[in-house]
């Protein structure tokens, strides 16, 4: 398969970041990467004119790094309480999975985190404190507090309200 070089004018997951020498297949270089405006080939006189490129990437990078610092500050205040619904027994009816806990986070501390950013490795499926890690930058790790609690049984005439 024949390969071109390209300079990336903008991040690419799973290829590189702005001013970023990659080499890919020439097919996706001439249909997709160039004809899109996402990358540039990289002759002589476009090697030339990098440095913008790299002044971009820094400053994106920079303004990253600066809005992780700010979410973390936001989750490091954040006390988060959950509720689990628990049966006879004890035994848990369902389970708190990371998509539960991004989108309590996003509603109480106004911030858009992904579910993807909660390391938990399998659904939190009885009550209890919990610290749950948050991969916000390459650089930036911060940790939640998270109560898991039963849910109230509603009673006779009576609706069932979520705890905000």
């Amino acid at each position: 398969m024949a390969t071109t070089e390209v300079i990336l004018r903008e991040k690419i997951d799973g290829l590189g970041a702005e001013a970023d020498i990659v080499k890919v297949r020439g097919g996706y270089a001439r249909n997709f990467l160039i004809p899109g405006g996402k990358a540039f080939e990289a002759t002589k006189g476009n090697l030339r004119n990098i440095e913008h490129l790299k002044e971009m990437r820094a400053r994106r990078e920079a303004d990253e790094l600066a809005n992780a610092e700010k979410v973390a500050t936001k989750i490091r205040k954040l006390k988060l309480t959950l509720e689990l619904s628990i049966g006879q027994g004890g035994k848990a009816f369902g389970s708190i999975t990371t998509n539960d806990i991004a989108t309590a986070v996003n509603e109480k501390a106004g911030t858009d985190l992904d579910r993807h950013q909660f390391v938990l490795e399998q659904p939190i499926k009885y009550t209890g404190d919990f610290d749950i890690p948050v991969k916000l930058h390459p650089d930036i790790d911060v940790s939640l507090t998270l109560k898991v609690r039963p849910e109230a049984e509603p009673t006779e005439g009576e609706e069932s309200v979520a705890d905000e």
